[in-house]
């Protein structure tokens, strides 16, 4: 289950709360069936609430949000798009270290 500051992006609020965001926005897309990213959400929860005040966190079921999928392309799970300004500006693919999605978010923060 999601910490509570890791929200559900959906294809009906993706623009305002992905696109539109004044923070920059970290958007996980995975599926309930892959391995990898149930190994993945732990990190990700405990980077949300440590980024809580600067970072929106978020997740993208890519089998009940297909089209959000289609649209960005994603072909592997998971995979993370860092958002700055409505614009893409990082992407991970497949697992991730806590300290390498840290070291990503630092970077989108600079």
């Amino acid at each position: 289950m999601a910490a509570d500051n890791v929200h559900n992006f959906t294809t009906a609020n993706f623009k305002q709360e992905v696109l539109d965001s004044a923070k920059p926005v970290l958007v996980d897309f995975w599926a309930e069936w892959c391995g990898p990213c149930k190994m993945l959400a732990p990190a990700i929860d405990e980077l949300a609430g440590e980024y809580v005040n600067t970072v929106k966190f978020g997740k993208v079921n890519i089998d009940s949000d297909q089209d959000l999928a289609s649209q960005y392309n994603i072909q592997h799970i998971p995979t993370l798009l860092l958002f700055k300004g409505g614009q893409i500006v990082g992407q991970l693919v497949g697992m991730a270290s806590k300290k390498k999605l840290k070291d990503a978010l630092d970077k989108l923060l600079a």
